[in-house]
């Protein structure tokens, strides 16, 4: 509430434009889902689809084996954009995905009542046919795919797509501020350099009640009482609610690595402040630069 009345106030008495409130809220997961980043824009569509059901068994090995290897191929449909998206502009678009580590694209082309695809040959009509009816595409519209036995680096792969697309169609509007609370992130991330469990926001955050009774069991799941403001695709601020409690404080330090010494003798002084009655409190800092920078 604090942070949306400076926003609502700042935009207001600087520029004229009101912010509509309350603030729109997404949960993490929904922002990956959709955009493929926790920090999505939201001035266009876009938005990215599952086609993992709709391909499991087809002929083309690309999507047939990245489904089965515990993947998913999934796509975005970049509407009325085949005069833009020519077969040159489609290969520098897949330049740009290998660029950021990814192995390519796929893609759907129609243009004209003509239906051109890279990888047709290998896909039975009904298949081609669910796919164009999933993403509503039209005559006109290009479809974009990308597949990989990991569903994270899809994700963010169609995320870094999505906006070079959209910069090379030319489709985000000025003028418009879409601010968005990104809700509900994950405690834990796994790094696959360490081989463990690492906390996402900082080891200080509190995780949400009802992740409570499964912190030991099932990390990938457990999601914190952490947000996010974003503005137009860019972080505005990130902040926190905070464990209060000892006994799950020294928890969360034995999930993290530390043994009961190592806890005592960092963070021995936190730990013995919480039993004076610490009470709930959270943190939350604009980052003044970036909202000028967008003001501006």
């Amino acid at each position: 509430n604090m942070v949306e009345g400076y926003v609502y106030t700042l935009f207001k008495e600087i520029m004229d434009i009101t912010i509509k409130q309350p603030i729109q809220r997404m949960t993490y997961k929904d922002a990956m889902e959709r955009f493929g980043t926790d920090k999505p824009d939201t001035r266009y569509g876009m938005e990215i689809c599952d086609l993992s059901g709709i391909v499991k068994d087809c002929e083309f090995g690309v999507f047939k084996n990245a489904v089965e290897a515990g993947g998913s191929v999934r796509a975005i449909n970049a509407k009325n954009s085949s005069g833009k998206l020519t077969r040159k502009e489609i290969d520098k678009l897949t330049e740009f995905i290998r660029g950021i580590g990814g192995k390519g694209i796929a893609w759907v082309r129609m243009n004209e009542g003509t239906v051109t695809s890279s990888f047709a040959k290998f896909m039975k009509q009904e298949e081609m046919d669910e796919i164009l009816s999933v993403l509503e595409a039209e005559d006109g519209d290009v479809i974009l795919i990308i597949a990989d036995s990991n569903t994270s680096s899809v994700l963010s792969q169609l995320g870094s797509l999505r906006i070079e697309t959209a910069k090379k169609l030319e489709i985000i509007p000025d003028g418009m501020y879409n601010f968005l609370w990104i809700v509900e992130m994950p405690f834990f991330e796994y790094d696959q350099d360490l081989g463990e469990w690492v906390a996402m926001h900082h080891e200080f955050t509190s995780p949400m009640d009802e992740c409570l009774d499964y912190l030991e069991t099932d990390k990938g799941n457990v999601r914190a009482k952490a947000f996010d403001l974003v503005l137009n695709g860019i972080e505005m601020c990130s902040g926190s609610i905070r464990i209060t409690d000892p006994v799950l404080q020294g928890r969360i330090f034995s999930f993290l690595c530390f043994s009961e010494e190592e806890a005592k003798e960092k963070f021995g002084f936190w730990l013995e402040a919480f039993k004076y009655g610490a009470p709930p409190h959270g943190g939350i800092g604009l980052g003044f630069d970036r909202l000028v920078m967008v003001m501006l």
